[in-house]
């Protein structure tokens, strides 16, 4: 299959086009400078030079393609026109690939978030039946605009489109992970001398290892259905405290509480303090029975104490 990926650069990209040219396929990457064409290239993607916001460009790749893979973001948007802007502007991608795929059964697969706001509620963990809900407050931004993303992308279906999205969760962690939410939680306790969790610590989160969500986008890509979501989970709900604990041990750090009270003033989580007090937790079994992924690389604790995130010196 000839599959054209956006988003080669980025965490998940370097294990997506790998994992597809493994598996027989070949793939063409969007690249928008030099630097990215040879990163894509050396991975071995063909290069296709672009930017996100020639959505003609877009709509001839994917036509040109038998599938798409798409985990970029218009993240460049916020300074100027802020979340609103972003949603707007990767809705229209969407609505550029269904275009140039309408009528065709050619696969679609899109990154959403494991998150959406409202799920907090739901005193579970999350299925693939959920539905995505309406955005909210400012550190749902992100994940509204996920949110709009996944609804039109599921739409495609109703035209033909073999369109679904991989929900990833609030944590993705591998040995290149420089800018995720490990390494923001790490500069917070190394700025305070301390990593702190919201209350009692006992929300869940989920995670997962990068190479286990490239072989979930393949799997996707190669035999999901229409109009479907997956979630790329490897574990499943680790309480917020044990994640600060396994920092702060690796960091010399004291893991302490940070009072409900005093959460939501300035202090210590900053913008992520509505984000911290979630559970975010979510189940994988329609994931796994549908599409047979079953997720192979190191959990989150265990690659906490591989030490590639706490380099020596």
């Amino acid at each position: 299959m000839h599959v054209f990926v956006t988003g080669g650069t980025g965490h998940s990209g370097p294990y997506i086009i790998p994992e597809l040219v493994a598996a027989g396929h070949e793939v063409t990457a969007l690249a928008r400078s030099d630097k990215a064409a040879a990163t894509v290239s050396a991975l071995g993607a063909k290069v296709r030079r672009g930017d996100l916001d020639n959505l003609c460009g877009l709509k001839a790749a994917a036509a040109e393609a038998d599938g798409v893979i798409h985990v970029a973001h218009r993240q460049d948007l916020l300074p100027s026109g802020g979340i609103d802007s972003v949603a707007a502007a990767e809705r229209q991608i969407m609505l550029a690939y269904g275009e140039a795929l309408e009528g065709t059964g050619k696969p679609l697969v899109v990154s959403g978030s494991l998150g959406s706001p409202g799920w907090e509620s739901l005193g579970r963990p999350a299925t693939e039946k959920d539905p995505t809900l309406p955005g909210g407050d400012m550190y749902k931004g992100t994940l509204r605009v996920r949110n709009v993303v996944e609804t039109t992308v599921l739409g495609l279906a109703e035209r033909g489109v073999r369109s679904s999205v991989v929900r990833i969760p609030p944590i993705m962690h591998s040995t290149t992970d420089n800018a995720g939410f490990l390494p923001l939680l790490m500069g917070l306790a190394k700025e305070k001398g301390v990593i702190g969790y919201p209350g009692d610590g006992a929300n869940l989160w989920s995670a997962v290892h990068s190479r286990d969500l490239a072989s979930l986008f393949r799997l996707a890509l190669e035999k999901g259905p229409a109009g479907k979501s997956w979630h790329a989970v490897g574990d499943e709900g680790i309480p917020f405290r044990k994640i600060a604990e396994a920092i702060g041990g690796r960091l010399g750090l004291p893991a302490v509480s940070i009072p409900a009270d005093v959460l939501m003033l300035p202090g210590y989580f900053g913008f992520l303090a509505s984000l911290v007090t979630l559970d975010l937790s979510g189940s994988t079994l329609i994931t796994r029975q549908i599409l047979g992924w079953e997720p192979a690389q190191p959990g989150l604790l265990e690659d906490l104490d591989n030490g590639h995130y706490f380099p020596a010196g």
